[in-house]
């Protein structure tokens, strides 16, 4: 569905909330990954730096959320958008 065939629904869209809360894990984890990862805790994990991996595909994966957002928002058809508008008058 386009805007042109109902209303927004912008505020209520889980998929940024998602995005939200996984862009901040995924910053914390890069900056601690590129901050606060010493050469132990590196070694530990099979040479690779976790923290830093994992925070950048959450970055990227919050990143994907918002354009998924943006490019298909969620919209309310026509027709309902007018039936919740005439309840909540008569309310």
């Amino acid at each position: 569905m386009t805007n042109s065939e109902g209303r927004g629904a912008k505020a209520f869209d889980i998929r940024l909330i998602i995005a939200l809360l996984i862009g901040v894990y995924g910053a914390v984890l890069t900056v601690m990954g590129i901050g606060f990862t010493s050469d132990e805790d590196i070694a530990k994990a099979a040479d690779i730096n976790i923290n830093l991996w994992a925070g950048v595909a959450m970055l990227v994966f919050a990143g994907a959320f918002v354009l998924w957002a943006k490019l298909r928002p969620v919209t309310v058809p026509a027709e309902e958008a007018e039936r919740l508008e005439q309840e909540h008058k008569q309310n």
